[in-house]
């Protein structure tokens, strides 16, 4: 049920909303900036910039918006699917990549990034063409809620392995946010992320003061990155060029996140019950999505995707306004202008981002048990545990996804891209599948309005 949630974040005041997109900035923040920071060690120094990154991620969510007529409280950041890609296209070293600079090698990487993002504009046609219906009869949520839960396992590995950077720093970032929101009042009960990383940032000034380090000896805090960046800069865009080699490269990764794209607005839509598949529609987030990574591509930026960890704070805040996750693109492009500011977040310890993301992403988990649970998926049925099965095994099993090679093109598929396609062809040939889209939700809803007249006759007649 989603009756305590809030669904215009305008009823609390405008300086309270700027408070809340700034909650969800942070909880961005940390894995959108990584991204950069990894394909820069491919290209030897010569990659992606954080203030590039930060502006791509801010106007491609803003574009998000947009196309999907305002309505998906959706966050767009860096992609770590394509990662892959970059490093294949960095140890190019024939043809015309002989002798080619780094910086230009990541220039034909982005241009294979703009064709991923435009072939996610074919799959939307192919969508809007067939319909919505018959596509999702493909989807039901004996596929969706078990891949949803891998989003959120997935991720977990990647939380232990921050939060043991520095377990004391880790607890007291979970401990504050579970205090907030459980006993939290007003608008702290809300933003208990914002107050986790807050209070856990002093802590840590605390603790690198008095001279405590990491649990491998390096210290808490450092300062230098901060130091030596400007206040404001133009961010340093680098346009993309284009090779058939790194297109082939780049583009193919495609096929595999538009299948998490399916499963991210699939956890969107149950978090926040709005089905956002139907309406705006899978075609229009799948647009906007790809333009969002198309626009990257252009000025030197990693592929964007939906962001599991913005789902999670939806989930633990209550507050679903699309408008609160705009005015955080918004922060996160303002951001691109002042790298001192950007470096001064960037300084968080990754072990208070692994204490938040011990919330976050079991929160996309349980939203996925949620999301079996409320439409009814029947386990009792072989066919529904076989499907749900071989997704979780799959997702969870593959932890360095699945290379193989096309010709000379290296290709990996992710876990959650193999369990999807997995999970997908499954459901499409096990005898069985009565699922229907539209008309599921709608029986699910006349159940959950006799329940609640049942409840309500109930308590009249106590």
């Amino acid at each position: 049920m989603q009756n305590d949630a809030i669904k215009d974040a305008r009823t609390l005041g405008l300086p309270k909303m700027f408070v809340l997109g700034l909650q969800h900035m942070f909880a961005m923040f940390g894995a959108t900036i990584l991204v950069p920071i990894l394909v820069n060690g491919y290209f030897e120094g010569e990659g992606i910039s954080i203030q590039v990154t930060l502006f791509c991620a801010g106007i491609g969510t803003l574009l998000f918006h947009l196309i999907t007529k305002k309505k998906v409280p959706a966050f767009l950041g860096s992609s770590f699917a394509f990662l892959g890609g970059f490093a294949a296209v960095a140890s190019l070293n024939t043809g015309i990549y002989e002798g080619m600079a780094m910086s230009e090698k990541c220039q034909y990487a982005c241009g294979g990034i703009v064709v991923a993002g435009l072939l996610y504009l074919v799959f939307a046609f192919i969508i809007k063409m067939v319909g919505v219906r018959r596509v999702m009869h493909f989807l039901p949520p004996v596929v969706t809620g078990p891949i949803i839960i891998c989003i959120g396992l997935s991720l977990a590995p990647s939380a232990v392995t921050n939060a043991s950077q520095n377990w004391l720093l880790a607890i007291i970032a979970f401990a504050v946010i579970v205090i907030f929101n459980i006993w939290g009042k007003g608008m702290f009960k809300i933003i208990p992320i914002l107050m986790g990383v807050v209070i856990s940032y002093v802590a840590a000034l605390i603790f690198n003061a008095i001279g405590m380090t990491n649990a491998d000896g390096t210290a808490i805090l450092t300062f230098t990155e901060v130091a030596s960046a400007k206040w404001i800069s133009l961010p340093p865009w680098m346009f993309c060029k284009f090779d058939i080699t790194a297109i082939l490269i780049m583009a193919t990764i495609s096929i595999a996140t538009m299948m998490e794209h399916v499963g991210d607005i699939s956890a969107i839509s149950a978090t926040v019950g709005e089905n956002y598949l139907a309406e705006p529609g899978l075609h229009r987030t799948l647009i906007g999505d790809g333009l969002a990574t198309a626009f990257a591509g252009v000025l030197g930026g990693p592929a964007n995707t939906t962001y599991g960890e913005n789902t999670g704070v939806l989930e633990l805040s209550r507050v679903h306004d699309p408008r609160v996750i705009r005015l955080a693109a918004v922060y996160a492009v303002v951001l691109s202008f002042i790298p001192k500011v950007a470096e001064i977040i960037g300084s968080l310890p990754t072990a208070i981002i692994g204490g938040v993301s011990f919330i976050l992403y079991g929160m996309i988990s349980a939203i996925g048990v949620r999301n079996v649970v409320e439409n009814h998926v029947d386990f009792t049925k072989s066919r529904n545990l076989i499907i749900a099965a071989a997704i979780l095994v799959s997702g969870l099993g593959f932890s360095d996804g699945l290379t193989f090679t096309i010709g000379k093109t290296s290709i990996t598929l992710t876990s959650l891209a193999i369990a999807a396609i997995f999970g997908i062809v499954l459901n499409a040939i096990l005898p069985g599948n009565d699922y229907q889209f539209d008309e599921d939700a709608e029986s699910d809803m006349i159940r959950k309005d006799i329940m609640m007249d049942g409840k309500v006759k109930s308590e009249m007649k106590n």
